[in-house]
């Protein structure tokens, strides 16, 4: 886990892309925390990361995993894709966040946390 960054305050798109290019490239994982509006950065799955979050207090469920493209406009930058957003138990049966408005929280959190991507 110590590639994982904890983000609670905003950060420079420029520190995205940086965190992109060291695992996948064009892309880096997340998971956000919808409650505590914090999220991590950086791991090879999103599952390192919400172990991270959980170890800082999270409660699980409040995290879901994104994937942000750094060098695509918003709204195309979010992709609400992750096995940690199967959840059957808070009807989400799929990989994807389906709720609309868990997606809106989502979004505002990662454009607080990373105001140079909106």
């Amino acid at each position: 886990m110590s590639d994982i960054e904890y983000i609670d305050k905003p950060i420079k798109l420029e520190d995205v892309k940086r965190i992109a290019e060291q695992r996948f490239g064009d892309m880096a994982k997340a998971v956000v925390d919808i409650k505590r509006e914090v999220m991590a950065m950086g791991g090879e799955l999103h599952a390192d990361e919400e172990a991270l979050l959980l170890d800082k207090g999270s409660d699980q469920d409040n995290l879901w995993g994104i994937n942000i493209y750094p060098d695509i406009d918003m709204p195309d930058a979010l992709e609400f894709d992750s096995m940690i957003n199967l959840r059957p138990s808070q009807n989400n049966s799929s990989r994807s966040v389906e709720d609309k408005a868990i997606r809106e929280k989502i979004r505002k959190i990662v454009i607080m946390l990373i105001p140079d991507l909106s």
